[in-house]
């Protein structure tokens, strides 16, 4: 008797599907932010300016005249071009407008109204649309319209005070830690505004300064400082909060992490690395005591791992259940098994460069997972198809590209 043929039930749609995000932002914490958006299924319009495309278009390496970078930030984003200061980009925008869930955009706070496309006008054709305002500053304040980028804030935040050698100057990160971190922050807060608008039915305007997401991810620092007077100095590796933690050289010139976060951990690598009778000394009780003894705890853990090879390293702490990690560089990390099973660096099929590899979205879901559809796509690439969506013809496009709107 012939087996019934089953039909594999058709995958869910994404979490976001359905949902329009118009992004008008630049260089990075915005685009990011609609980015992850568009990774777990919104449908994501870039709006670029004719002649000024976002500069994340040529920050970096690129291939063939092609920037990289944008490859990734403009993943499932399509693309059209728009000049909002003219009248006719500031009626079409209103059009798109009329049709959207979420504006992202960064400009100097001002900006928007001066075009006639602030929080009244767009609320106007679309009470229910969320404004997604992110400025290095914030809407207010006696800093709100200065120009404002990633770097200040790691540094006005506190991130460069606490950062580097204790005899060597503040250090900044070399990639856009803050712009990240702010980027997360603000795809959170389109996720709450939206879910506000489930149970009010109304749309309202998200502020995002960049300088605030860096510090709450700094830690108590503020705290500190309010109860105790504490100001957190620059300790290079090493923790306050428990010791070892450092980086320590192999004997084959490679490095290694250590981490003691936990106590149990502590006294398992001082087993491991021959010393347990560090153990018993009344200082190794707490994390903070180990912390002021972090030149004997280094001396201990380091000279051991200093006479093995990192395979040794790795596996010997492994054995006796203890924390360590590889330093890692980009090399190391497109070969780590780690990142290979969990397909943290995925790859992309892409018309202009062929196959790309890229990070994968943030988190797995196991409904409803995200997905990258396709990498970014060439400046206006879409201009046309979704223009005409919206109900203009192609001769009313043809007639917006002739006047320099499009």
């Amino acid at each position: 008797m012939p087996r019934p043929v089953v039909t594999p039930p058709a995958p869910a749609p994404p979490p976001l599907a359905g949902l329009r995000v118009l992004d008008l932002a630049t260089l990075f914490a915005g685009p990011l932010a609609a980015t992850m958006l568009g990774d777990f299924g919104a449908e994501v319009i870039k709006v670029e300016h004719p002649d000024r495309p976002d500069p994340s278009r040529g920050h970096g390496p690129s291939k063939d005249g092609i920037g990289l970078w944008w490859k990734v930030l403009g993943r499932n984003k399509r693309t059209i071009t728009l000049d909002l200061s003219r009248p006719a980009g500031r009626t079409t925008l209103l059009r798109l407008a009329a049709t959207t869930d979420v504006v992202v955009e960064n400009f100097r706070p001002g900006t928007l109204e001066k075009w006639g496309l602030g929080w009244d006008e767009l609320s106007a054709v679309n009470p229910r649309l969320v404004l997604t305002r992110v400025t290095g500053f914030g809407q207010f304040g006696p800093y709100a319209r200065r120009p404002g980028f990633g770097t200040l804030a790691e540094a006005m935040s506190g991130f460069a005070a606490m950062t580097g050698e204790p005899d060597a100057p503040p250090t900044l990160p070399p990639f856009g830690l803050a712009d990240s971190i702010a980027a997360l922050a603000t795809a959170y807060a389109v996720m709450t505004a939206l879910a506000a608008r489930e149970r009010t039915g109304e749309g309202q305007v998200v502020d995002m300064a960049i300088i605030e997401p860096i510090l709450t991810v700094l830690g108590p620092q503020p705290t500190w400082y309010d109860q105790l007077g504490h100001v957190q100095p620059r300790t290079g590796n090493r923790s306050q909060n428990n010791a070892p933690r450092n980086t320590y050289r192999t004997a084959d010139g490679t490095w290694v992490a250590v981490s003691t976060s936990a106590q149990s951990v502590a006294e398992r690598v001082m087993r491991l690395v021959g010393r347990p009778e560090l153990i018993d000394e009344p200082w190794f009780a707490t994390g903070a005591d180990r912390a002021r003894h972090a030149d004997v705890l280094d001396a201990a853990v380091g000279d051991w791992i200093a006479r093995h090879g990192r395979a040794d390293v790795l596996a010997e702490f492994e054995k006796a259940e203890a924390a360590v990690a590889p330093v890692q560089d980009v090399r190391d990390v497109m070969a780590d098994p780690q990142y290979q099973a969990l397909d943290t660096v995925t790859t992309v099929d892409d018309p202009e460069l062929g196959p790309l590899r890229m990070q994968n979205v943030l988190f797995r879901l196991s409904a409803t997972p995200g997905a990258i559809r396709w990498a970014g796509r060439p400046h206006g690439a879409d201009t046309e198809e979704v223009l005409t969506g919206l109900g203009l013809t192609p001769a009313d496009v043809k007639e917006l590209r002739e006047e320099g709107v499009v």
